[in-house]
């Protein structure tokens, strides 16, 4: 099985059979994770920090049964009511962390590029959660697992990634993996959320749904994150539904048997029609989720024995 990664900060940094590994041994949690007795080793007498500087009640659940399913000793830190706000720098939090031992890191926060900065200060191995605008590393390979499974391949679809690009960081881990493994990928939504740099990343930019639906495999919606909007990126939220919300005229242009996605939270009657989400027959949204533990287990069993690999090769201290 290949794959050498000491962290799992983003998709850009893997190889093509580092994600498939990922995908192969997530495969085989998903067999697992649907048995009476779900829980298995690979994580045992280790120590997993899940830090959320970010609220996401889903992730974390995620990351957390994941944890508990191989093993590990599990710690969750309220980072909303941490140091942090009393003034603590996240170098001082990386290195009091340290101080504890853990082995695996999970970390969500709002910064582009704050995970990345953690993981150089502490001797463990760190996973994304999600860092600001840069990444959502596990998402992507979630949905890639997903597409897999409904699909039967992760190569040569065309997928549309449809809605708020311009703010999603699913969006652009997911358009470097995707692109990875060889697919077409549409990115479709109004000139205000889809910036037309990003066909640097090989991708074709629609923005009318009708032709970017046309004849896809994979219809991708994203949360309209405003949040992180400080300005009029859309007229309305009834607007945006009539013009981008996926219903089933607009999933019409796609494949017959085109799968929807959303990352969630949905927004329902704004980005997607509630008969279209709960579509058993064409939405796999409920099938990401489950994909989430399984390649969550598969992302820390393979760090683990990564980290285990580089502790047993470790001068031996006196």
């Amino acid at each position: 099985m290949s794959f050498r990664q000491k962290h799992l900060l983003g998709i850009e940094p893997l190889h093509p059979e580092e994600i498939t590994a990922i995908l192969d041994l997530a495969d085989q949690y998903v067999d697992l994770n649907r048995r009476d007795m779900k829980h298995a080793d690979a994580l045992t007498g280790l120590t997993q920090i899940n830090m959320f500087f970010e609220n996401s009640t889903r992730t974390q659940a995620s990351f957390e049964l994941a944890g508990k399913r191989l093993g590990a000793d599990v710690m969750n830190m309220a980072m909303q009511a941490s140091s942090i706000k009393k003034g603590e720098t996240l170098i001082d939090t990386a290195m009091t962390l340290n101080a504890m031992h853990p082995d695996l890191l999970v970390v969500r926060h709002p910064h582009s590029g704050a995970v990345d900065l953690l993981s150089q200060k502490v001797n463990c191995a760190v996973l994304n959660a999600g860092d600001g605008r840069h990444e959502h590393p596990t998402q992507a390979l979630l949905d890639a697992l997903t597409i897999r499974r409904a699909k039967g391949r992760l190569h040569r679809l065309n997928i549309a990634i449809c809605g708020d690009v311009a703010h999603s960081r699913v969006a652009r881990s997911n358009l470097i993996l995707l692109g990875k493994m060889e697919n077409r990928i549409r990115l479709v939504g109004p000139p205000t959320l889809v910036p037309s740099q990003l066909a640097e990343f090989g991708a074709e930019i629609y923005e009318d749904m009708t032709e970017g639906l046309k004849d896809v495999d994979v219809v991708m919606m994203l949360r309209l994150q405003k949040e992180r909007m400080d300005g009029g990126f859309i007229p309305s939220e009834r607007e945006y539904y009539h013009r981008y919300g996926l219903d089933a005229e607009k999933l019409s242009h796609a494949k017959p048997d085109a799968i929807v996605m959303h990352p969630g939270p949905m927004n329902r009657g704004v980005e997607i029609d509630g008969e279209i989400a709960d579509d058993i027959n064409r939405s796999v949204i409920q099938e990401q989720v489950e994909m989430g533990v399984a390649v969550r287990m598969a992302a820390m069993d393979l760090l683990a024995r990564n980290l285990r690999a580089t502790r047993a090769n470790a001068p031996v201290e006196v």
